[in-house]
């Protein structure tokens, strides 16, 4: 079982389970003439510029350095990186540069050369970064990136770009979602001939991370946050985690592999973890379970796709209730498969650096993917959902406050399953929660 969160009069959180969505075709682009991947002056290589020397930059060259001969047998071609775009050229590196490598500082130092096969883009942002990934693909360059802020933003610029090129040049992006999760190469290849129903998952390490710290060690947020930080897996500026928006990005890339639509982020419901208090957690544990921050998207029997971002009720015989720390879990309920559960790191050096790798050795390989983000269709989206949802609501001491609450939730048709109250010493934590039958979303936010 699990339930969203929501937010109601004084103060409220609430959990939801979505249902409501849909699928149908838009006339797909025509698709790409398909030639193999543009090489360099040498056949027998294939050459890299990576934009970005930092985290996963490094992890790549690593990589690289550790195992060219095993992808010189698997590729029949020498991988050999040839420039590192940084910002700071004197800065020290944590990884050793290969022979023949350069640190360069100016983007043009590798969309300008023809050597160059693949541009490597590692730098992340939406500005400069969509500079560098339009520009190495009109320059003929295939493109591997880890960037979802700049495929969730301009997913249908790139497209468009991409469908004007007839040179074979590719787009490949499987580190930009989940890290190290092979989910993008799923999504385009093993449900081509599936229906997908829902797709539901833990998809930011950062928040799992730190739900796990407040409901298995007890930590208040604001603790959760500052070991969050300490270990690297949040931001100085941590809002685009805590507030859910990187979640939302991987949804809508998410969404439009599964379901052919391309959904503006604004209009996929969003919500992050900033209310949580322990008070939830010990209201989720009563309930038998705990709380995630989910990315959900759900379609209809009628057709119609639905999908929010929110901190969930979990029960504890779910399979995403026992993922725990940085770990990314994703759920896709299907026609065929019935059940497919994906679980690795989703984040971090390696993890993301590998699936980087993964997409320049197929490149290598001469692996072509006419429709990066597969076909579009005319599914519509529906911004509404129906669900159980979970509201939490702290109050003054006084009398009819439950009766006031049982009023307001008949006026707009919201049928109450139960009230739960853990006594509290504490005037100033005095909360009960309600847990609602299923409603639509639209009654809640009333």
């Amino acid at each position: 079982m699990r339930f969203q969160l929501a937010q109601l009069a004084l103060m409220a959180s609430a959990f939801s389970r979505v249902s409501a969505f849909s699928s149908a075709g838009r006339s797909s682009p025509a698709l790409r003439s398909l030639s193999t991947l543009k090489m360099s002056s040498d056949p027998d290589t294939v050459t890299l510029g990576i934009f970005g020397g930092g985290t996963v930059g490094g992890g790549i060259v690593e990589i690289i350095n550790k195992k060219a001969s095993y992808f010189q047998q698997l590729t029949g071609k020498t991988i050999k990186v040839r420039k590192v775009c940084v910002r700071d050229a004197s800065k020290p590196r944590d990884f050793v540069l290969p022979d023949g490598c350069s640190i360069v500082t100016s983007y043009d130092d590798i969309l300008n050369d023809d050597e160059i096969d693949i541009a490597v883009e590692v730098m992340g942002g939406t500005t400069d970064a969509k500079d560098v990934v339009v520009g190495a693909l009109s320059k003929g360059k295939s493109v591997v990136t880890a960037n979802k802020a700049l495929i969730a933003k301009d997913l249908p610029e790139i497209e468009k770009l991409l469908a004007s090129l007839s040179d074979g040049t590719q787009f490949r992006y499987e580190a930009a979602v989940c890290g190290g999760i092979p989910i993008i190469r799923s999504m385009q290849s093993d449900f081509v001939g599936d229906e997908i129903s829902l797709m539901s998952g833990i998809i930011n390490g950062c928040t799992n991370f730190m739900l796990t710290a407040m409901d298995r060690d007890k930590k208040s947020y604001d603790e959760a946050l500052a070991e969050a930080s300490k270990l690297g897996y949040a931001e100085a500026d941590p809002t685009l985690d805590v507030g859910g928006f990187d979640a939302r990005s991987k949804l809508k890339i998410l969404m439009r592999l599964a379901y052919g639509m391309d959904v503006e982020e604004d209009e996929i419901s969003c919500r992050g973890i900033t209310e949580l208090t322990k008070i939830d957690f010990e209201y989720a544990t009563m309930l038998g379970g705990t709380i995630k921050l989910l990315g959900v998207a759900e379609k209809s029997e009628a057709g119609e796709v639905s999908a929010f971002v929110s901190p969930c009720y979990v029960a504890n015989d779910d399979p995403l209730s026992s993922v725990n720390g940085a770990t990314n879990a994703i759920e896709v309920v299907s026609d065929n498969l019935v059940s497919s559960v994906y679980i690795g790191q989703g984040a971090g050096r390696y993890p993301t650096a590998n699936s980087c790798i993964n997409d320049i050795v197929a490149l290598a390989k001469g692996d072509t993917t006419p429709l990066p983000f597969n076909p579009k269709s005319n599914t519509k989206y529906v911004n509404n959902y129906s669900s159980v949802f979970f509201l939490r609501l702290n109050y003054r001491d006084q009398v009819g406050i439950t009766r006031e609450c049982g009023e307001i939730c008949e006026k707009h048709g919201v049928s109450i399953h139960s009230i739960l109250q853990n006594p509290k010493a504490k005037s100033q934590e005095s909360a009960f929660a309600i847990v609602t039958e299923k409603v639509e979303f639209a009654a809640i936010l009333k």
